[in-house]
Formats: C-alpha cells, structure tokens, sequence
C-alpha cells in the first residue's frame, strides 16, 4: 500500500465516510460526489466528452482520449455504467477516470445518465442501462464488440444487465466491475468483517439505500441482486475489489457463481483499498496500476491491438 493511498485513506476514514454516516438525504451524497470530481478526479490531457443522445430520454456522454494521436476502432466500444449508490453520481463525476481508461485501453466509452433513486426508483434504472444497449446495437455495434463495465451500483446494474442479454441470446465481449454490490440481502460475511476496516462505506446506511432504490421491491429479485441471478455460459469476467471493503463477499461469491456457471473469471484483488480507488488516478498508484489492469482486459475482450 503505497504512502499516497494510505493517506487517501486516511482522508476518507476521517471525514468521508462519518459524513456518509449521518447524511439525511441522498441530496447530501450527490453534492459530495459532485463537488469531489471537480475538485479531486484527474482526467489526462486532450480528453473529449461528446453528449450522446441514446434514445429520446436518455442522454449519455462519449469520451475518448487523444483520439487524434490514437485513432480508436469505430465499431467497438465500452458501455460503462457510473456508481453511486444508485442516488447519486453521473457520467460527469466518472467522466476523468473513464478518460484514462479509454486512453489506455484504446477505446471510446458510452456512459449513460441512467435514472437515480429515490425520484426514480428500481427498476428505471435496470430499464435505462438496456436502452443505453440497445441503442448501441441500433447504431450498428455487434455484442461481441462491446464491453460492459460499471463500478459499485453501476457494477450491480451492469451485471443485471448481462443477465438479461444472455436470456435474450445476446452476448457481449466481456464485463469488468468495480467493487459491485451484488446482493441487497446484505448476507455477505464482509459486511460484518469489514465494518470498521472499510475506510469508506458505512455499512449501516445499507438499509437506507435499498429502501431508496428498491422501495419495497423484493432485495432478492435478482434484477436487483444480481447474485441470485442465472449466468449461463457467461463471456469472460473482471472483478476488482479489496480485502478491506465491506462488499468483498459480494464479489468473492459472484465470482464463485460465475465459475460455476463455466465463466472465465479474473480476479484482481488489493489487501488494503477504499471503494472504487481507481477513480483516485492521478494521486494514487494503484489506481493507474489498476485501470492498467482493466484496460488489458478490454483490449484482450475487443481484441484491440
């Protein structure tokens, strides 16, 4: 664990998640995020961001890095789909983290502003990140040139989403998620283990945000825990979690779920890490040595070169 991400730690021991602890409303959450990625997240240089409009009422946003000087393939693309708990977070607050991916991995990324709770809660968001697909395949990307990746509750819907393109008979290149929280049951031995080890997610605000995002839905419908969910045959998976996170049981059992199912799954794990680091590149090594592992995966899924 390098020095700067001991201190970042630190930091978010300290104030972050006591504030996570306490705040009232998820409008609390939004301005925190909001504000920490125009003050704290680093993009690279010469980063664009297109809006994207995907259907009629739902936008998204482009980006790409350098794409003068590193020509990307126009029929393949990264379908990202941003965390936040499911009430907070945008394309914008991930929009530098998803610049460096798309630098390193060569790739345009598509991320759409999905609904959030509790204003719209489960299943619209479900519903958006399948129109966002959708909207993909009409614009001429086949599934096997598109990646899905999303971190923490983007994770979740992005491997909801999976799940319903392989019942549909629709299969993408590959999926890597950050950190996801697979299961509202909260059954995963972690979240106890991980209480006071987990220097970011407080995880007594868990009933909190499933009563704002699933408001009264079923926590083990699987179109919200994707760990009661049916993966048959799944395209190859990327997991990147800590040791320390209350959510590593959610993704060390999604993992053995997917393997069971005869998945190809890798898991990239840190002993000592804050919740989706990788949005910290630019201050910490390992979130460089990080999105460096995501973008071998995507060049490997899309068979970029």
């Amino acid at each position: 664990m390098s020095a700067r991400l001991t201190l970042v730690s630190i930091v978010l021991r300290l104030f972050i998640k006591p504030y996570l602890a306490r705040a009232a409303h998820p409008e609390a959450n939004r301005r925190l995020i909001e504000r920490g990625a125009k003050r704290w997240f680093r993009a690279p240089p010469y980063a664009i961001y297109r809006e994207t409009r995907l259907t009629e009422g739902l936008r998204g946003l482009t980006i790409s890095a350098r794409p003068g000087s590193h020509p990307v393939p126009t029929d393949k693309v990264v379908l990202y789909i941003h965390g936040g708990g499911f009430i907070a977070g945008s394309p914008e607050t991930h929009r530098a983290m998803l610049a460096r991916l798309a630098w390193l991995a060569r790739v345009e990324i598509v991320a759409p502003d999905y609904r959030i709770a509790p204003e719209h809660p489960f299943p619209a968001a479900v519903e958006d990140t399948l129109a966002a697909w959708d909207a993909l395949v009409a614009r001429g990307y086949r599934p096997e040139n598109i990646v899905i990746g999303g971190d923490s509750a983007g994770g979740n819907l992005a491997l909801v989403l999976l799940s319903r393109l392989i019942a549909r008979g629709e299969r993408p290149a590959g999926l890597f998620a950050l950190s996801p929280l697979t299961d509202f049951t909260f059954s995963g031995d972690t979240m106890q283990a991980n209480l006071s080890r987990d220097s970011l997610l407080p995880a007594a605000r868990g009933k909190d945000v499933a009563t704002w995002y699933l408001a009264g839905a079923d926590p083990q419908n699987p179109e919200a825990s994707p760990l009661h969910a049916d993966f048959p045959d799944p395209p190859p998976v990327l997991l990147q979690y800590a040791e320390t996170e209350i959510l590593c049981a959610d993704c060390t059992r999604l993992a053995a779920k997917l393997r069971a199912a005869g998945g190809d799954v890798t898991e990239q794990v840190w002993p000592d890490a804050p919740h989706v680091f990788q949005i910290f590149d630019g201050w910490v090594p390992e979130a460089r040595d990080a999105l460096r592992g995501v973008a071998g995966f995507v060049r490997l899924s899309l068979n970029i070169r």
